[in-house]
């Protein structure tokens, strides 16, 4: 046989308790009076539901709280999600009109020297340095270029091209060591020579100015311009502009150094005269 298992007897009293509590709450408000019983459960039961209100109160509050967290924390992510997408645009919206200024100073340079017909380019290469004494641009024999064509880009002179390939082109700049450009003070058509240094350029890619003659009056400010004796460059294309003399020199000739009108820390684009410039007469390119 089965042996009967009892309930202790703690367990029977919790359900007795339970019940009495819950005839208590049942009876409460259609009486008007109490017995003695129900009033000495009260000061048991009372302060228990009192304890139960503020306990369901407080996790009440901290489920809500948590909740609030949750709900916070994904309105935080969204908004990130918005900044982010905001920075983005930011950033595009800056490239974009960086890249206008650029073609602006393009389209002016271009209007500039309409006389010449041009090809525009981009750099897609450049030496290790950070200055951009030779690179490559992405026009070639393929576009008409040619050998000697001169580069321009900012406000005046880059440089001109030195090597030729089907769908690319090397260009020298006049800030190179080995260059050197025939050029005259505009103000005063005092001829000089522009050069290439290559301390001058490690420290602030300036040129030097070479061949002044020492009576000329020159002052800083005065703008560089290619003179007509050179073979290479077509004359009066801006070179720069001086911005120091030197007054020692014990030669009979004065040096100075030239800023260049170019940025070359930031070429990207370019233009290219698609024509060759030699001993002063031109040899069109074969491009219609």
């Amino acid at each position: 046989m089965k042996r009967r298992k009892n309930l202790p007897a703690k367990n029977i009293m919790i359900v007795i308790t339970l019940i009495c509590i819950l005839a208590i709450i049942f009876t409460w408000q259609s009486r008007s009076s109490i017995t003695p019983i129900e009033k000495s459960f009260s000061y048991v039961v009372i302060p228990i539901q009192n304890g139960v209100n503020v306990v369901g109160d407080w996790l009440g509050e901290k489920v809500q709280f948590v909740k609030d967290i949750r709900d916070l924390e994904n309105i935080n992510e969204t908004l990130q999600t918005e900044l982010n997408e905001l920075e983005y645009a930011n950033k595009i919206l800056q490239m974009d009109k960086t890249e206008l200024v650029r073609l602006r100073e393009l389209y002016t340079l271009d209007k500039r020297y309409a006389d010449y017909p041009k090809i525009g380019a981009q750099v897609i290469g450049k030496d290790p340095s950070n200055w951009y004494k030779m690179f490559m641009i992405n026009k070639g024999e393929k576009d008409g270029l040619k050998v000697n064509m001169v580069v321009l880009s900012g406000e005046g002179l880059v440089g001109h091209i030195t090597e030729v390939g089907p769908n690319y082109a090397k260009v020298q700049s006049i800030i190179n060591d080995t260059c050197n450009v025939s050029a005259k003070i505009l103000r005063t058509s005092d001829l000089c020579i522009v050069k290439g240094d290559q301390t001058l350029v490690n420290n602030e890619a300036l040129c030097r100015v070479d061949y002044i003659e020492d009576r000329a009056n020159i002052v800083i400010g005065d703008e560089v311009v290619t003179s007509h004796l050179g073979s290479i460059y077509p004359p009066g294309i801006l070179i720069g502009t001086i911005n120091q003399i030197d007054t020692n020199s014990p030669k009979m000739t004065r040096t100075a150094t030239l800023q260049p009108a170019v940025d070359f820390k930031h070429l990207e684009e370019v233009l290219v005269i698609n024509q060759v410039w030699e001993d002063g007469l031109t040899e069109a390119a074969d491009v219609q």
